[in-house]
């Protein structure tokens, strides 16, 4: 019975099959109210990041993306004239006089159809992933953050312009354009290691990265 009423059942949030199961074995008395409390409970505490994939791109990756790299470290900063006299927008954060830009994308599974929040992954998952920090113009900054989002964790990666400028993995994101992008997938994520930094380390990461390669000023 169950079964077939899944195969014809509509969702529209916030009742959706999940939740129809629940109430399904609650009035069958299968599951107890305590029960799901601690159901409830680890699922939430498992997939904690799991409302990241609900937002709106650019309130993943410029809203929240900007204020959690200012959250890990009070030395970020958002720039402005008074603390880079050429600064006209063409980049995200500020510290200690290097210039950051924030990338930030969330790990779905490869070759899904569905929501984000429908295809998101935990980390160590075998299933194919692709993540696209994307919108990245060479020059404008001396250091990238690319922060990679997962249902239950959340990886950083520090690069000098100069190493995403020679990376391997970066392309063109429209033929002709200015702007670049860079893939990291299962299949290569190893080679991003050496990138890879603790959430405590970003900061001091970030200010030895910019320093040993700051780029020229924008005209």
């Amino acid at each position: 019975m169950l079964e077939a009423r899944l195969k014809s059942l509509a969702s529209v949030f916030p009742f959706n099959e999940y939740e129809y199961v629940l109430m399904f074995l609650r009035d069958r008395r299968i599951i107890k109210f305590e029960e799901y409390e601690t159901l409830r409970s680890n699922y939430v505490s498992a997939n904690k990041y799991l409302p990241l994939y609900e937002l709106a791109p650019r309130v993943f990756g410029d809203t929240w993306g900007h204020k959690h790299i200012m959250d890990l470290d009070g030395r970020f900063k958002k720039p402005d004239k008074l603390l880079d006299p050429g600064y006209d927008g063409h980049y995200d954060l500020w510290i200690d006089g290097v210039r950051i830009e924030v990338k930030a994308s969330r790990a779905v599974k490869e070759g899904e159809e569905g929501s984000l929040s429908t295809k998101a992954l935990r980390y160590g998952s075998t299933d194919p992933f692709w993540m696209n920090f994307q919108q990245i113009k060479l020059d404008t900054c001396d250091a990238f953050i690319f922060v990679g989002v997962w249902v239950d964790r959340i990886i950083y990666w520090v690069l000098s312009n100069d190493e995403v400028k020679n990376n391997h993995h970066l392309s063109h994101q429209h033929a002709g354009g200015v702007e670049y992008q860079v893939g990291i997938t299962a299949d290569n994520i190893r080679d991003f290691d050496e990138y890879r930094v603790g959430s405590n380390e970003v900061g001091n990461r970030v200010i030895q990265k910019g320093q040993g390669g700051r780029t020229p000023p924008s005209p």
